[in-house]
């Protein structure tokens, strides 16, 4: 399995509800030493993961974390994501996400993140009703 570049487009996020390419996709990533993200369903409905501790050597600033935390904050309170969705600091998951569009979308602007780039986190997020 190759790496995932970054930032990662959606439709490169692996789909891992099989429980075999899951771990596939976690050794690979561990293997290479990067970030680990997938989407899983869960029904009628996705979750967003990712795992740094694939990572050892990779280091998350404290303005990614805050972007993360922030951005997970904002999408519990637009009822987008379950109340128990986490935000790190190791791992992260974004429970009950309302389609697979979206869940891909999420992973890849929070994959982005993890690796500092916080443009594609800021565009996910969602807008302001007027």
């Amino acid at each position: 399995m190759e790496p995932l570049p970054t930032p990662c487009p959606a439709d490169l996020i692996p789909e891992v509800t099989s429980l075999g390419v899951c771990n596939a996709a976690t050794r690979a990533a561990r293997e290479q030493g990067v970030v680990w993200v997938g989407v899983e369903r869960q029904g009628d409905r996705w979750t967003v993961k990712a795992d740094v501790l694939t990572a050892p050597q990779h280091v998350i600033d404290d303005t990614a974390y805050d972007a993360v935390r922030t951005a997970v904050i904002q999408l519990i309170h637009s009822g987008e994501i379950r109340p128990d969705s986490s935000a790190g600091p190791a791992y992260f998951v974004l429970y009950d996400v309302g389609g697979e569009h979206r869940a891909r979308e999420l992973a890849a602007a929070l994959h982005a993140a993890l690796y500092g780039d916080l443009g594609p986190l800021a565009r996910a997020m969602p807008r302001a009703s007027s």
